[in-house]
């Protein structure tokens, strides 16, 4: 997992992009020395679908579901795919799981979860199909110490998203030194406060209004008023880093000083359709050394 570098690129862009352009932007990404692109699954494009696009229009990048639904498919299909991912690209595929989408009623994660992975196991040791040589590799959506705690035992690591630089601090003690941390984080070049804060608003309002994001938003420490009427100056600049580029990447870095192995920044404020690529020039210029660029 050390492979994906300190720093990632994490965006939602590719599914409102036709594949030539999605083509295009992973193939500069992996030339400019990007190692890791992160993608989540929205309910458009196939998670297993995709990654195995991306990983067909390069060389060495590595792709990552930043989640991959549990709920959009059985767990035969989801060990069918990464396991043949895993064989024809081998280490360059990490299967991120999470729940994502519509809760269902009287369906306790942990359970939920810890069932799913007891299924892939138990496929990983009956399927008829070759064992890819370098086995699959995945990572746990979690917030919570029992979820955290999975994923430090049953998976290769946890990936966290819109957190503060205290949840990563946290979920490392739980973790432990050698279970893999990845963290998203968004970000936004705007030095103006009020403008960075009304777009980091409109960004942050489907996951102020929906129950499991307020639960996970008091975990973190903030109050009932801090979530409520588009969150509290606190809560935005925690939650979006905001500014100019040095000040963007040195926030960034606090996430590794708490502990996070990996970074996965999401640059918001750009529109459907249109790409961050000018942004993530910006960004690689900033925050790629030498270990992520030669790898």
């Amino acid at each position: 997992m050390r492979k994906l570098g300190t720093f990632g690129i994490y965006t939602f862009d590719f599914e409102h992009q036709p594949a030539t352009r999605v083509r295009d932007s992973v193939q500069e990404l992996e030339q400019r020395g990007w190692r890791a692109v992160w993608f989540p699954e929205v309910g458009g494009r196939e998670a297993l679908t995709q990654a195995g696009y991306l990983l067909s229009c390069t060389e060495r990048l590595h792709v990552v579901n930043g989640i991959a639904q549990i709920w959009q498919r059985e767990a035969g299909a989801t060990h069918a795919g990464s396991a043949l991912l895993a064989d024809a690209y081998p280490g360059r595929h990490v299967l991120g799981l999470g729940f994502g989408g519509v809760r269902r009623p009287g369906v306790k994660p942990l359970a939920a979860m810890a069932g799913y992975l007891d299924e892939l196991d138990t496929l990983t040791k009956e399927s008829p199909n070759p064992a890819p040589r370098t086995p699959v590799r995945r990572v746990l959506a979690a917030y919570g110490p029992k979820m955290l705690a999975l994923a430090r035992d049953r998976s290769d690591g946890a990936h966290t998203y819109h957190v503060n630089t205290a949840h990563t601090a946290r979920a490392r003690e739980i973790l432990g030194p050698d279970a893999f941390l990845g963290v998203e984080h968004a970000v936004l070049f705007e030095p103006d406060p009020a403008k960075a804060r009304a777009t980091a608003r409109e960004h942050l309002q489907p996951y102020l209004n929906t129950p499991y994001n307020i639960a996970k938003f008091r975990r973190l420490g903030y109050t009932d008023d801090e979530i409520a009427h588009g969150g509290s100056d606190r809560l935005v600049d925690d939650l979006v880093f905001w500014g100019d580029v040095d000040t963007v990447v040195e926030r960034l870095r606090a996430h590794v000083r708490a502990g996070a192995d990996h970074v996965a920044v999401q640059v918001i404020g750009t529109q459907p359709g249109s790409s961050a690529m000018p942004h993530w020039r910006w960004l690689g210029e900033a925050l790629l050394g030498r270990d992520d660029a030669d790898a």
